[in-house]
């Protein structure tokens, strides 16, 4: 056996010792770093001595050569990460929706003294007052008044509704570049991770700004992650990260990044929009060289698909579809419902008017005007001192009317407000409820992967003890060495 043998043991615990304590050092200067998994190293017994051979050292049996860094690992949870991306990107959906719905209800403002609903009552008791007084040219006055404020109300919904809209379009073009924007950064790294591993190195740091990326991938689509192996010889390198977007029951709808060969199928942001009904629409998503279908982009969670849900799509190129499209086709026809209707009664002078030649009631809300200029002309009886017409139109608001649904123009209003109340409750309880759940998620991979500072500062003075503890081995074996070099061998002189 080797003289210098111990010399050797005790090197190799201080080495092994030392990165153990330098990744603790790491760990901690890193506590507060987004995304950052703890590492630890595994601590691993070098190959006994003397291997099987014909020359072998005559010895009783194998003895322990000491100790060596086996390798450094991540402490994490693959299955925490599915869960975790999983509720991220129903978190993700229901927040945008519910977003996009509470900016519809602050517009609406129902039940308000300045909503549309008002101003309905305020031109509706207009109306009883000239039926009252047909020939006061005050309340004849007041009628147009209110009349103007009635289309004005429609006009400014139309409008605002109009322009939310091309936020939320400008909003599903930025989401579209930060995804493409995040594909190309994971390719990139699956490509560095794939010459580390290569050479035997297990890219942790890597690891962790990857799935960081992948994190905020899951909030915008829902996706399914694979690995790949690198060539890798160490056991705890992941590998490339293949990424498929996926419905809600797991089903592959395109994929991503192919990590076997650095393929990149990124969003197409050309091409996204058709005009359906006078309304800009989503009508098709092509991802790299493939086209997805509308359906089964809208079966996948995210807030990509929550954007276009409340934007509006189309699944048959016929019809707009999504909350605010919804909203506003029904707003539109009470607009065009309302102006059809009264015109009629009025008489031959239409009261109301469009902006516009209209040949259905698309695009009625923001093109409704009042058409009548003197209000002397307005049609309130067929003799002079009779108020029986002006009761009439009054009843335009009050009487059902067939294509609302066969109710009255306020009361249709009414429960498309309803509607919209119920569908904001909706949205806004699985938004609370999709973030518990994450959070409970993240906790529990927290729990796991998160740097506790109390554990790191036990791990240091227990590496720190045990290096100290190889110093005096490695003190001890010198000083035998010493004895033997310099003391043996005098006795007699």
């Amino acid at each position: 056996m080797s003289t210098f043998r111990g010399l050797e043991m005790a090197k190799q615990a201080l080495f092994t010792q030392q990165s153990a304590l330098h990744t603790t050092g790491h760990n901690i200067a890193n506590a507060n770093t987004e995304g950052y998994t703890r590492q630890r190293v595994n601590f691993e017994s070098s190959l006994p001595s003397p291997n099987a051979s014909r020359n072998r050292e005559q010895i009783p049996g194998q003895l322990g050569t000491g100790v060596q860094a086996g390798s450094i690992e991540r402490i994490r949870n693959q299955f925490l990460d599915e869960q975790f991306r999983s509720e991220n990107s129903k978190s993700g959906y229901w927040e945008s929706r519910s977003e996009a719905l509470s900016r519809m209800e602050k517009l609406l403002n129902e039940p308000s003294e300045t909503g549309l609903s008002a101003s309905m009552d305020q031109f509706w008791q207009s109306l009883q007052d000239l039926s009252v007084n047909p020939e006061n040219s005050g309340a004849r006055s007041v009628v147009l008044q209110r009349g103007e404020a009635l289309t004005d109300t429609f006009n400014y919904l139309s409008d605002s509704l109009s322009n939310i809209r091309g936020d939320l379009k400008n909003e599903i073009e930025v989401t579209l570049k930060d995804a493409n924007t995040i594909l190309t950064e994971i390719d990139k790294i699956n490509q560095e991770v794939r010459k580390l591993e290569t050479h035997g190195y297990t890219a942790n740091d890597l690891y962790d700004k990857r799935d960081l990326l992948l994190d905020e991938l899951s909030n915008i689509v829902n996706i399914e992650v694979t690995y790949n192996n690198s060539h890798s010889s160490s056991k705890t390198a992941d590998g490339v990260a293949t990424v498929t977007m996926v419905d809600d029951t797991g089903n592959s709808i395109v994929k991503l990044i192919n990590g076997e060969d650095d393929t990149v199928n990124k969003f197409t942001e050309t091409d996204l929009f058709s005009d359906v009904n006078h309304l800009d629409v989503f009508s098709n998503m092509v991802i790299g060289d493939t086209e997805v279908p509308l359906n089964n982009l809208l079966a996948s969670s995210g807030s990509l698909s929550g954007l276009i849900e409340s934007f509006g799509y189309t699944l048959d190129g016929d019809v707009a579809e999504g909350d605010y499209p919804s909203f506003m086709s029904r707003l539109d026809t009470i607009a065009y419902e309302f102006v059809n209707t009264f015109n009629e009664v009025h008489g031959e002078e239409p009261f109301f008017g469009f902006t516009s030649e209209m040949t259905d009631f698309n695009g009625a809300a923001g093109l409704i005007n009042v058409a009548l200029n003197d209000p002397e002309k307005i049609n309130a009886g067929e003799q002079k001192g009779n108020g029986e017409n002006a009761l009439k139109l009054a009843e335009v608001i009050t009487e059902p009317m067939e294509n609302l649904d066969d109710t009255s123009m306020k009361r249709f209003y009414e429960s498309v407000i309803g509607d919209l109340g119920v569908i904001a409750e909706h949205a806004n309880r699985m938004t609370e409820n999709t973030t518990i759940l994450k959070s409970q998620v993240e906790n529990q991979r927290m729990s796991v992967s998160s740097v506790s500072l109390d554990e790191e500062m036990t791990n240091m003075l227990k590496f720190q003890h045990a290096y100290n503890a190889a110093a005096r081995s490695m003190t001890a074996t010198d000083e035998l060495l010493d004895r033997v070099i310099n003391n043996m061998g005098l006795v007699g002189r």
